[in-house]
């Protein structure tokens, strides 16, 4: 086994789709599992319709998110469907789905189906909110969630409307709560030899990003006060503008604070000042101070600003845009991106993994599947079927 595929060896069916479901499973991919993407046979996941166009059958949506997979193409609203993925399901160590609650249980796909030919079957249900509520039926969405949750409530700016997060935030966030879930049995199964049933929610998720805010507000018994790019209780900490474009400044206690003042920029009173001079007093007299700064700062260059800061050992950064980040020397020093070709799209480039183990990335074994791309290999290889047979499911529109 590599010691960059820890998870080798161990299968899971994905039955997922859109982002959540599938960002779990990718986690598995990277980490070695071997991730069977099953996809309807005609529009395959619903992301090979978001985003940008890339190739046939492929999305900057759905490429962000089905690295390290392969995919194939059966549809479950037939018998012969169903009767497929039930034979990869008893030959997988997890199965990740995000149906319509009811829906896998509909199709004879449920977790006591499947766990009673496989009992140490993993299975994952992703739903919109959780089965220990009255809403356990009702379709949820990020964005919905994002409004529910207060996370919308909490972003932005004071005396700005609720703001959604740039990204799908609670669907990331569910997709990694839902692969340490599924981690966590795995170990457990190797003592009890026995499955589980995990069941994770959008909503529950969403809750849990709200995290320090959302605590804040359970004990003033109101929402706080919205900060936007500056930290609620530390200043200076946010985005400043310098002379020629943002830049972030993060004085994390008082002794950065008067090298800042000193040394970056040249105002040596304002560390002397009382109503200054530590943290707790800056945050009650932000409004009198932060003009102040911002003033100094204008007058300034990044660069300059940004090397004086790191003389200081303040933490600092450029504000760089997504293309200007995707290019930075940082992100291709650390390898962060994998470059390849796509037979009709020409050079592309995905994330790498994030994991990095005993000073290597872990790889990108697969590039994003085409729709259907796997389908013969693996129903050859794991689904009891020969080529005649799958010459005849083809021929029924069973499979693609």
């Amino acid at each position: 086994m590599s010691t960059l595929q820890p998870l080798s060896g161990i299968r899971v069916l994905d039955l997922s789709r859109v982002m959540a479901g599938p960002l779990c499973a990718m986690a598995l991919a990277d980490l070695g599992a071997d991730v069977i993407k099953v996809e309807h046979p005609e529009r395959g996941d619903d992301t090979r319709d978001w985003g940008l166009r890339i190739g046939r059958n492929n999305t900057s949506y759905f490429n962000s998110c089905n690295r390290n997979k392969r995919s194939v193409c059966v549809d479950l609203q037939t018998p012969e469907g169903v009767a497929l993925a039930r034979e990869l399901a008893s030959r997988s160590d997890i199965v990740i789905q995000n149906f319509k609650y009811g829906g896998a249980q509909k199709m004879g796909l449920g977790y006591e189906d499947l766990s009673r030919d496989n009992p140490g079957l993993i299975y994952c249900s992703i739903s919109g909110y959780s089965v220990l509520g009255d809403e356990r039926a009702r379709p949820g969405y990020d964005l919905v969630v994002q409004g529910e949750s207060g996370l919308m409530a909490a972003n932005g700016e004071e005396g700005q409307g609720p703001l959604k997060f740039g990204v799908a935030a609670v669907d990331m966030f569910t997709g990694m709560y839902s692969a340490q879930a599924i981690l966590a049995v795995l170990h457990e199964r190797h003592r009890t030899g026995r499955g589980r049933h995990i069941q994770m929610s959008l909503y529950d998720s969403g809750m849990m990003i709200g995290s320090y805010y959302g605590l804040t507000a359970w004990v003033n018994k109101q929402d706080p006060a919205k900060f936007g790019n500056s930290h609620p209780s530390i200043v200076p900490y946010g985005v400043f503008d310098a002379a020629d474009g943002p830049l972030v400044i993060a004085v994390g206690n008082n002794g950065q604070y008067r090298k800042f003042c000193t040394d970056v920029i040249e105002r040596p009173d304002l560390a002397n000042d009382p109503r200054f001079a530590t943290n707790t007093e800056r945050s009650k007299h932000r409004q009198e101070l932060l003009p102040i700064l911002e003033s100094c700062i204008r007058e300034r260059t990044r660069q300059h600003l940004l090397d004086r800061l790191r003389e200081a050992g303040i933490p600092c950064g450029e504000v760089l845009g997504l293309y200007e980040a995707m290019q930075s020397p940082r992100t291709a020093q650390t390898r962060l991106l994998h470059h390849f070709d796509d037979p009709d799209a020409g050079a592309q480039a995905i994330h790498a993994p994030p994991y990095v183990m005993d000073g290597s990335r872990c790889e990108v074994r697969h590039t994003p599947p085409g729709l259907g791309q796997h389908t013969d290999e693996v129903l050859l290889e794991l689904a009891g079927v020969d080529a005649l047979r799958l010459h005849e499911l083809k021929t029924q529109k069973v499979v693609r």
